[in-house]
This record gives structure tokens, C-alpha cells and sequence, in this order.
């Protein structure tokens, strides 16, 4: 059945304490996409995040993101007084760097109250441990050595020389066991949180970047899996070419993975990573699905992204490995940007649903079937978007189109009067009535809200990922024009 959803960011979820957390804005978010009769939540990646704040470059494939560790539901555990998380309260956008300096001082506290000997903590711990020991650690070390990248910590811990190692797990205990404790706090709320939005019909769909962090626990635990030079330093790393949106292209930046490596080992690094995802989500977004078939690279060094090349990736390899060892397929490929014929291919052969985006529809003289961002067009075996995280809001796109197409826009929709301010939900229609299997709209876009919503502008540095809702926006108006629309294309 065709089934829609709803793209909001856990950071944007309403709060009292500078971003979204896994307390009650996210769980007042699940009763409003209930009632508003959809049936998915797409949500980012939800690792910890670094410098530049992206969910995409995060320190840990595996981690949680301690921001997102609801301070309300520590309180109600004893581990927290009510004084102490009143001082988070800050009704501003999000500031990393203020939750940096004041969040995990607050969870130390935390921390300072939690029995280690707890058997379901032990549980976690044992059953985790075979990225969680290397993910707490290289968190302690980051943390002594001021937070520098991993190639410039001493040669010993740095190459996982096993003295060493069994140094820095003595001399920091205390501090791995208290990122033990975050982890064990972030899975056990999220698991809760996930298991309510299931019990009120609604599935997650969770996200996994191709890349990994080159200053992360991943690469620093395996760096044979990762094209490194002898002294860790990356030889290329990744990227896109420049295009329409983007003269120096965009220079990512992550190291890109030694593919015959990974074949050697029966894809064994992806296979835990996948099954990762599963044990968190109902369906996964595979992010930047081209990458499987050609990566772009470009030399460590280099300043833009305009002097890389194309290089073959593993291809269907790679998805036998995972379609023999993972029992799940709900997998969606992102498969955006320009897509070859080879990439369509892979696409096919995977059996994975492709997206489509609503904004790519009408840059094209094409208005008939060669166009395949056309709702007209869309496959049953697709999720559709207006937008994602990387676009603009629908309004602010509507309003920084060319004439041009805006003219096909009107003519697409059989609308010459409507105010382009008002267009946005004749837009959505057009593909909630598509016959894509599921159709997801950011909220923003219901909300009509112009770029200040915005989620992120690729290759801007900074100023990215800090959208957050109030607690007056979730209303029943648009809970009940969303639930309206709905059901009025039958996807409830």
C-alpha cells in the first residue's frame, strides 16, 4: 500500500534544552505523525558530530549522539537534579559549541550517580563490545590529547601498539567507562522511543552515510580498510565534481575505502555495519548509492574538488555479501546527482527503491515521460521527496526559481493563479498522488517556512544543522490538513 511520512531531523524535535532529544518534543512529535495519519518518520544519521556539526562526519559509525540523551528522562531516573538540567534551558537555535562545553558536564554528573554493576549496563556492554571498547576509548584519548586527529596522537596508540593500548585503557578507565555509560543512556532511550512510535504505527526510517569520519574511532581501529598512507594520513579522499551548484565542486573530505581489502574479508566491516543499522531502524536510507558503483577522488591536499577522477567501486560485490548475511532489505538508495546507466543497473540489480525528488522535475524541456522526477513517472518501487535535508524549503524554492521554470511548474499543475507563496501544498499533491510507494515531506514544507528552516547547504562549512521547532508548531490545524491530505490520496 502507498504509505507517507514525515523528514524531521531528532535535532529539530522540540526542547527546552538547545537541541532535540529523545524526551518528550520527540515523543509529542510521534502522537502528532500518528494523528495526522502518517506513517513514517525519516530521521538523519544519529552519531555524534564534530567539527562542522554534520550528522554526515561523524567521529563514530557506531556511536550515539550524546546531545540527544533527554536530561528530563535522567531526572526521572535519580540521576539528575531538577536544578542542574534548569540551567540547559535555552530556547535559541543550536549551538554546538555551547553544548559541547555545558552537555557533558552534565552528563558526568550523571554519571557520578549511575551503578556500573547494573545488570542491564553490563548487558549493553557485553553485547556491544566489539565496537564499543574502541569507540569509548578513542573518545578518552581524543579528550587528553585536546581533541586532535588521531594521525597526530604518539606513534604507539596512534599504530594500536598493544602496550600502549593496554596503557590507555588503565590509565583512562574511569573515562571509558563513562562513554560506556553515554552510549548505554542513548540506546536504551532510543530504544523506547522507537518502540512507542512502532506501537503507534509508525516505522523509522534511519540513515547511513557511504563515509566514515577520516577523525573517527572506525578509521582509527581499521585503517587497512581505508586507502592510508604509512603514516595514517589519507592518500585520497572523497568528494563530487563541480557541477550546476557548484563551480570548485564539493570536497568532502572523508578517506575512501580500500575496496580489495574489503573484498578479502567477504565484506565483513559493511555486513556489522548494516546489521548495526537494522538493530536501530525499520528501513535504512543508504546515502550517496552511486559511490558503489564509481567514487569520486581526489588527492589529499587538494583545496577543491575540481582535480579529482572517477574510480570503480565494488558494485554488486558488495550487495550479494550483504543480501546473504543481513535477513533485512528494507533498504532505500539514495541515488541523486547524475546517475549512469551503470548506476541505474546497480539499482536494478540490488532491488532497492530508488528516490525522487519533486524540485530536480523542472529544470528539463522534458515534461513527458523522458523526465523521471515527473510525479507522472514515479515508480511504485521509489520514495518520493519535495525536498531533502540538502534542498531548500519548498517556498524558498518556489521563490528563487527562474521564470522559466516556474512556468512549467504552473503548467505541471494546471495553476495560473494561485500566489507562488501558496504553492506549496498544490506541489505536495502533485506527488502524494504519485504511485510511489511511500512519499516523504519535510515538515518545513507543510509548515511553509522559507530558508531559515533550511537544514543544510552543501559545501557550506558552517551555519548548517540547527533548525529547530517550538513546542506551539506541532498544532492541530497542520496535524489536520496534513491528516486530510492523507488521506484524500490514500495513504492511510
Amino acid at each position: 500500500m502507498r504509505k507517507a511520512g514525515i523528514l524531521l531531523p531528532v535535532f529539530s524535535v522540540p526542547s527546552k534544552y538547545g537541541i532535540g532529544d529523545f524526551g518528550e518534543g520527540a515523543y509529542r512529535f510521534i502522537d502528532f505523525l500518528a494523528g495526522s495519519g502518517q506513517s513514517y518518520w525519516q530521521v538523519l544519521p544519529l552519531g555524534p558530530t564534530s567539527v562542522g556539526d554534520s550528522p554526515y562526519q561523524s567521529p563514530s559509525a557506531y556511536g550515539g549522539n550524546p546531545y540527544f540523551i533527554s536530561p528530563d528522562i535522567l531526572r526521572k531516573e535519580g540521576l539528575l537534579k531538577e536544578a542542574e538540567i534548569r540551567e540547559l534551558e535555552t530556547a535559541d537555535k543550536i549551538d554546538y559549541a555551547y553544548l559541547y562545553n555545558t552537555r557533558f558536564l552534565i552528563l558526568k554528573t550523571a554519571f557520578s550517580r549511575f551503578d556500573t554493576k547494573n545488570r542491564e549496563y553490563q548487558e549493553f556492554c557485553e553485547e556491544n563490545k566489539d565496537w564499543l571498547f574502541d569507540h569509548s576509548l578513542f573518545f578518552a584519548i581524543k579528550r587528553h590529547f585536546n581533541n586532535i586527529p588521531f594521525n597526530m596522537w604518539n606513534d604507539g596508540i596512534k599504530h594500536r601498539v598493544s602496550s600502549d593500548m593496554k596503557h590507555y585503557r588503565d590509565e583512562f578507565s574511569e573515562e571509558i567507562e563513562f562513554h560506556n555509560f553515554i552510549q548505554f543512556k542513548f540506546y536504551s532511550q532510543w530504544k523506547d522511543l522507537k518502540k512507542y512510535a512502532n506501537d503507534k504505527g509508525i516505522k523509522i526510517i534511519g540513515d547511513m552515510p557511504i563515509y566514515v569520519s577520516y577523525d573517527s574511532s572506525d578509521v582509527w581501529k581499521n585503517p587497512q580498510l581505508f586507502k592510508l598512507n604509512q603514516d595514517l594520513s589519507p592518500k585520497k579522499v572523497a568528494g563530487c565534481p563541480p557541477d550546476s551548484f557548484s563551480a570548485d565542486g564539493q570536497l568532502w573530505g572523508n578517506p575512501l575505502y580500500d575496496w580489495d581489502e574489503h573484498e578479502k574479508t567477504g565484506y565483513s566491516w559493511w555486513i556489522e555495519r548494516l546489521k548495526h543499522a537494522f538493530s536501530m531502524f525499520d528501513s535504512v536510507r543508504i546515502d550517496h548509492f552511486r559511490g558503489f558503483d564509481e567514487y569520486y577522488a581526489i588527492d589529499y591536499g587538494e583545496e577543491t574538488a575540481k582535480n579529482g577522477e572517477w574510480e570503480k567501486g565494488p558494485g554488486m560485490k558488495l550487495f550479494n555479501a550483504l543480501k546473504e548475511n543481513v535477513a533485512e532489505d528494507n533498504i532505500i538508495a539514495e541515488d541523486l546527482g547524475f546517475i549512469t546507466p551503470s548506476v541505474k543497473k546497480l539499482l536494478s540489480d540490488t532491488g532497492y527503491w530508488g528516490i525522487k525528488v519533486l524540485q530536480f522535475a523542472f529544470d528539463s524541456r522534458d515534461s513527458g515521460n523522458g523526465n523521471d522526477y515527473l510525479p507522472h513517472n514515479y515508480p511504485k518501487t521509489c520514495a518520493c521527496y519535495t525536498g531533502t535535508h540538502d534542498n531548500q524549503t519548498l517556498r524558498s524554492w518556489v521563490d528563487t526559481i527562474t521564470e522559466k521554470e516556474l512556468k512549467n511548474v504552473r503548467s505541471y499543475l494546471c495553476d495560473f493563479y494561485t500566489p507562488k507563496e501558496k504553492l506549496n501544498l498544490p506541489l505536495i499533491a502533485s506527488i502524494m498522488k504519485s504511485n510511489s510507494g511511500i512519499c516523504i515531506i519535510p515538515l518545513q514544507d507543510y509548515m511553509e517556512l522559507s530558508d531559515e528552516a533550511r537544514i543544510n547547504t552543501p559545501g557550506a562549512p558552517f551555519g548548517n544543522w540547527n533548525f529547530r521547532l517550538s513546542w506551539d508548531d506541532l498544532g492541530e490545524e497542520l496535524c489536520d490538513t496534513i491528516r486530510k491530505m492523507t488521506k484524500l490520496y490514500g495513504r492511510i
